[in-house]
Order: C-alpha cells, then sequence, then structure tokens
C-alpha cells in the first residue's frame, strides 16, 4: 500500500499543472509504473486534447507492457472530444489499474468494470481524499448541477475587510494577493456584489508573474455582478469590452429596462433571477441553479459583505478562503467579511474543516472546507 500512496500523490500533483486549463473536464494526473520505476507520466492538459493516460501511456511507449497505471479518477469507457481511455489502457497491455475515485458521470463512468473484462486487475480508492479535493469542482458539479462556492476575503487581525472611510488598498501584500490571483485562475467564475463595484470599480482578471504561469495560459473567469435593481454604473471598469474577460449581471425583476439594454448594447450579458421576496435581491438558490446550468462548476466568491452573508446563510459555501495581515483596523463601523442574519447559538456556527496553513510573507492564509450544523435549534 504505501508504494500505491507514492505513485498516487504523484499522479495527484502532476494534475496540478493545468490548473484552470481543463473545465468543464476534472483535473488528472496518471504514472506508468513498471518493475517498481516510473516509466511514463502525463496529465489532461487541454479540455478537448488528449486525458492523462493516453499521455501517460505514450510517455511510457513500450514499457507500458505489463504495467501498473496510477490515475486519480477512474478511466473513462466512451467516446467524447476524445477516444475512451480505456482502449488506450487494453492496447498498451497494461496489466493493473489503480486509480483513486470512480467517475461519477454517467456518460464516463464504468471504465474499471470494462477493464476487468479484459482482464485487467483495477484497484479503488488510493488517495481518495486528496484526489477527490482535487477534482471538487467536477465532482460537486455532476452531483448537484451547482457551482463549488470558494468565499475568498483579506482581513485585518481584529476581522476588519475595510476601514470605516471604506478604503481597503491594500489589507495583505503581494505574496498573498499572487495566490489570491493563483485561485482565480483555477476557477469558472468570480461573483462580486453592486456596492464592491461601485465602492472599489475592479477589473476581476487575473495578473500573475510569467514565473509563476505563461502569459498563454492566463484563463480569466467569467465575471459575475449581482445587482438586483441596477444600481453598478453603465461606465464601471467589468463593463469595459476591451479586456480580457467576460461580464455577466445577474439581477432581478426590479433592474429598469433601459439599464438592462444599456448593459446589452455594451457586450454585457444580463441574466435575470428569481427575487427573493424577504431581502428584495437575487435569490441564492435560484443563481446558483442558473450559473450550474451554464455549465459553471466553480465559483470564487469575493465579497461583499451582504454576498457573503447571503452564501453562509444559505449554507452555500463549499470552501474558504481567509487571509489574515498582522494590522489592526479598529472602528466599530469599520466592516466585517461576512454579514447576512447570521446565527443566533453559537452551537450553530459553521466551522472549517480539513483547514491547511499557509504563510506568505507575513501574512497568512487559512482555507479550509465548510461544515454547517444542519438542523441545530
Amino acid at each position: 500500500m504505501p508504494a500505491h500512496n507514492h505513485y498516487m500523490q504523484r499522479a495527484i500533483a502532476i494534475a496540478k499543472q493545468a490548473s484552470g486549463q481543463v473545465t468543464p473536464n476534472p483535473l488528472v494526473g496518471c504514472v506508468v509504473v513498471n518493475n517498481n520505476k516510473i516509466v511514463g507520466e502525463g496529465y489532461h492538459q487541454v479540455y478537448g486534447q488528449a486525458h492523462a493516460e493516453v499521455n501517460a501511456l505514450s510517455d511510457a511507449g513500450s514499457k507500458a507492457k505489463g504495467s501498473t497505471i496510477y490515475v486519480t479518477l477512474e478511466p473513462c469507457s466512451h467516446q467524447g472530444q476524445t477516444p475512451p481511455c480505456t482502449s488506450a489502457i487494453i492496447s498498451a497491455g497494461v496489466t493493473r489499474v489503480v486509480y483513486a475515485v470512480a467517475d461519477p458521470n454517467p456518460q464516463a463512468c464504468g471504465g474499471a468494470a470494462l477493464l476487468r473484462e479484459h482482464g485487467i486487475e483495477t484497484i479503488q480508492g488510493i488517495e481518495a481524499h486528496a484526489a477527490q479535493h482535487l477534482a471538487r469542482f467536477f465532482l460537486h458539479h455532476v452531483k448537484n448541477n451547482t457551482p463549488y462556492v470558494i468565499a475568498k476575503y483579506a482581513s485585518s487581525m481584529d476581522g476588519k475587510i475595510a476601514c470605516h472611510t471604506g478604503d481597503s488598498q491594500w489589507i495583505t501584500g503581494a505574496l498573498a494577493r499572487q495566490r489570491s490571483h493563483e485561485l482565480r485562475q483555477s476557477v469558472d467564475g468570480i461573483l462580486v456584489g453592486a456596492q464592491t463595484v461601485i465602492d472599489d470599480n475592479p477589473s476581476l482578471t487575473v495578473r500573475l508573474p510569467e514565473t509563476t504561469l505563461p502569459q498563454q495560459s492566463l484563463r480569466n473567469p467569467i465575471r459575475f455582478v449581482l445587482d438586483s435593481s441596477g444600481r453598478v454604473p453603465l461606465n464601471s471598469a467589468l463593463f469595459q469590452t476591451n479586456d480580457a474577460a467576460t461580464t455577466q449581471v445577474l439581477t432581478t425583476e426590479r433592474m429598469p429596462a433601459d439599464h438592462m439594454q444599456r448593459l446589452q448594447d455594451q457586450g454585457v450579458r444580463v441574466a435575470q433571477i428569481e427575487l427573493d421576496t424577504n431581502t428584495q435581491r437575487v435569490s441564492v438558490p435560484a443563481m446558483l441553479n442558473t450559473l450550474g446550468k451554464q455549465g459553471v462548476q466553480s465559483l470564487m466568491v469575493e465579497g461583499g459583505q451582504a454576498v457573503l452573508g447571503a452564501l453562509m446563510d444559505e449554507k452555500a459555501i463549499n470552501e474558504t478562503w481567509a487571509f489574515f495581515a498582522p494590522k489592526f483596523i479598529g472602528g466599530a463601523t469599520a466592516p466585517g467579511p461576512i454579514g447576512g442574519n447570521g446565527i443566533d447559538a453559537m452551537p450553530q456556527a459553521a466551522s472549517l474543516c480539513n483547514v491547511v496553513h499557509e504563510q506568505l510573507g507575513d501574512d497568512w492564509l487559512i482555507r479550509g472546507d465548510m461544515q454547517y450544523m444542519r438542523g441545530v435549534a
């Protein structure tokens, strides 16, 4: 088993190189091992091109015969943008396939059973937790048809995201901001509220040094703006058509028809979402269903306070990235990161599990999976 884990960990590591490049497919890595030596490696690099198994077997060449391959997701057995991976595995003479996670996609699952029919041994579940995290956007979307939601914010040590004047540039340092842009690069969409656009006029594009990621590989997520009543100015940076990203406004029947038409005339897509009659804002569940139907598998939410609060109240945040700077802002009216209705008692508090800590210069990133106390009175 330790050897199995070692090779699967390598497959997971190489799969991460394609972050942001393969959606709507998952990140997948593969390692070919023969006589206790790695003889081939590969990962799914670009959507529509060869899958991880095919690239790894090509790298191994004739050494793939009689080998064991380690792949992070069950090999597919269907003809999609590329031929079935099971066919390549069978043709290469592989004798054993070790995979971490079963493929839940009804169109692609069943690869392991087909391999067994051809006399190839299969083993499932090695490094399953790490592989599930690797493919979490894909797995969540297949199961729920809604995007996997990541809340991201930067805060001072006393829990403030801006001064009482609204100034927030910059709470964290350059390394923390770079890490945030790496997350942007990996997701399908980025969401902000109307007030954030009004206050900060952000561009919400990916900006990374070439040493981190080649510029030709940069992928800007779709920029989603929650604007229930048409408050965001038409000249906002997000609505400029000469940058590298696209923008969609998520609104309700409260937006004036002429404002909607002007946005559309500027090339901005507008989606009218069901109105939450209690808040008079976009319904969070309806919004997530709309984005899921559009094929958005992952959504990074950068605020503001009201947006993160609405998602928290709906228990819709799957993962949180909280950046903390060693600074104190103070001020009773200075905003914190999360608004909404909140909870009535501490037993109802959500918490992070599978927590990871990263030091980024003088700042810290604490990230983890959201765990909600459902049904607690």
